[in-house]
């Protein structure tokens, strides 16, 4: 049996007992229908993860009997904040799933000149919620015990001002500056700034270079905009974080 790993918002401790959230005690329950005694490993974000065995195993309640503390961590020396344009459907699902397992440590979802899905009230809290589960999902299925700071949404123009980072670059497909130039310097932070659908409007990517940040192609060929995060990301990694 694969190991399952269960992210819970509690305080955990060794030789102690908890009870799962409900959502958390259906899925346990229900859809992989585990049983009492079967092992599991509980982590609540704070570091760290611990050994555990379901003590109390049905689709209404999940018990769980708390093992040793194991002091695990997979984070990237890299820390990586992630200000993405909010897209339609889907692809802003993918591209939360896909740079938390990339190993981001914040990500902050921005209105553009060009973004077209507008949030609001509770709409909003909804989607937020939502992208969360996405975060805690995605540390589950990829090992993180720490997951990343998922922000509110906000303006582009609000963003560009508070983000502090060794490098900071904005993706553009139309500069001249490749990865290449980058190779022989050292960061231990960088922040991405993707576009949505379309893009960033040139006042945008003006806006972005005067908040000191430097444009950055990936190559001749024009990404979507859920494929761009992955890629920057995943080099990055390679050039000053853990994918060596």
């Amino acid at each position: 049996m694969r190991e399952i790993r269960v992210f819970t918002d509690q305080p955990l401790s060794a030789g102690t007992e908890v009870t799962l959230e409900d959502s958390v005690a259906r899925h346990i329950g229900t859809v992989l229908r585990m049983q009492p005694g079967d092992p599991v490993t509980l982590f609540n974000g704070l570091g760290g993860e611990y050994s555990a065995a379901l003590s109390t195993c049905s689709a209404k309640r999940v018990d769980v009997r708390i093992g040793d503390f194991l002091e695990i961590e997979r984070e990237s020396p890299l820390k990586i904040h992630l200000g993405i344009g909010i897209s339609r459907g889907d692809r802003m699902d993918w591209v939360i799933q896909k740079a938390t397992e990339a190993g981001v440590t914040h990500i902050t979802p921005l209105y553009t000149e060009r973004t077209e899905v507008k949030l609001k009230g509770d709409r909003s809290n909804k989607k937020q919620r939502h992208w969360q589960q996405i975060c805690i999902s995605a540390c589950e299925q990829c090992y993180r015990n720490c997951l990343p700071i998922l922000h509110e949404p906000i303006a582009m123009t609000q963003w560009l001002p508070q983000v502090k980072a060794d490098q900071k670059l904005v993706l553009h497909h139309r500069s001249e500056q490749t990865l290449s130039q980058l190779r022989n310097q050292r960061a231990d932070s960088a922040a991405l700034l993707v576009g949505p659908e379309g893009g960033l409007s040139e006042r945008e990517i003006t806006a972005a270079l005067q908040a000191n940040f430097e444009p950055l192609r990936l190559g001749p060929r024009v990404f979507r905009t859920e494929t761009v995060p992955v890629v920057a990301i995943s080099i990055l990694q390679s050039l000053w974080g853990d994918f060596l």
